[in-house]
């Protein structure tokens, strides 16, 4: 898949050439620094991309292939079949709404229940993921719930119709590392409990090896590297994997945090060769010309390194 933003005259080439499969009842997990396309990678399965942007290539929901679908065809799979947990859940939820208004609207729009029978379903789906006294906090306005009991409701609102994929886009990064542990778990019992396919978007590794079957490395907009979790943290092939994992904070009292030298090149651009020369500390000079594939059993590299 491609997708090149428009503004103006320039052109952002955002994704290029994304390739991901989401196995059933798997987590995979997308990692990568600020800009590398994460978001807009989950964005655009479910065409949320906005109209300024050119989409190109196909994606598949089982044997149905969606990306031609139109707008008002793409609304029987949002939420219903695919939904998508947002990053900040202040701004995902409207602040002038109770929580129980909220997810009554998710719950009529997409099942067929009487109106007496939605507050029912509100209260067992808060309960669902983990709220106290749901009843009572229907009756809330997002601004009286703690940060931890947002992303929840933000959960619960996803799972209202029972969709068989969830896109989780950086659920924990507004959060201390308690409620990150407890969120992580809540994503791992639901995982178990409704049989539920994950794609958890995310830039700590920390919660990718906690969490994830499968990891799906990105860089400049394309995707560098998969592979199972093991794979990835014991035997790393491409470079900007093996330097995100030695960027990772370790337990060894006063040694220097390793940090990738430059930045990442515009995407106003299609990088000639691999997109990581520049910060590459075993670049070559063949590293200009185009990057080999390399594939292995389930994993995928691309780098002219074995």
């Amino acid at each position: 898949m491609h997708l090149v933003f428009s503004s103006g005259a320039k052109k952002v080439h955002a994704l290029r050439g994304i390739d991901l499969v989401l196995k059933e009842g798997e987590i995979l997990a997308v990692v990568g620094e600020s800009g590398c396309g994460k978001s807009v990678t989950g964005l655009s399965i479910l065409k949320l991309h906005g109209a300024n942007a050119t989409q190109t290539g196909k994606i598949y929901f089982g044997a149905e292939e969606i990306s031609h679908l139109t707008e008002n065809q793409m609304r029987a799979y949002r939420g219903k079949k695919i939904a998508m947990i947002f990053q900040e859940p202040m701004t995902a939820l409207n602040p002038v709404f109770t929580v129980g208004f909220q997810l009554a609207e998710v719950l009529s729009l997409h099942r067929n229940l009487a109106e007496n029978e939605i507050n029912d379903a509100s209260v067992l789906l808060l309960e669902s993921v983990g709220i106290t006294e749901a009843r009572l906090r229907l009756k809330s306005y997002p601004f009286q719930l703690s940060g931890g009991m947002r992303q929840r409701v933000l959960i619960a609102m996803a799972l209202a119709a029972n969709p068989q994929i969830l896109i989780a886009d950086e659920p924990t990064t507004a959060l201390d590392v308690t409620i990150q542990a407890q969120i992580l778990l809540l994503l791992r019992e639901i995982r178990e409990r409704e049989k539920m396919a994950m794609i958890y978007i995310t830039h700590d590794l920390g919660t990718v090896a906690k969490l994830a079957d499968r990891v799906a490395v990105m860089y400049a907009g394309e995707v560098v590297e998969t592979g199972t979790v093991e794979e990835i943290f014991e035997d790393a092939k491409h470079p900007y994997t093996q330097a995100l994992l030695a960027s990772v904070a370790n337990r060894t009292r006063g040694g220097k945090l390793f940090t990738i030298p430059g930045s990442p090149p515009p995407l106003t651009e299609i990088p000639q060769g691999c997109a990581f020369l520049s910060r590459c500390s075993y670049a070559q000079p063949r590293c200009r010309e185009k990057i080999p594939v390399k594939i292995k059993d389930d994993r995928m590299w691309r780098c002219i390194r074995s």
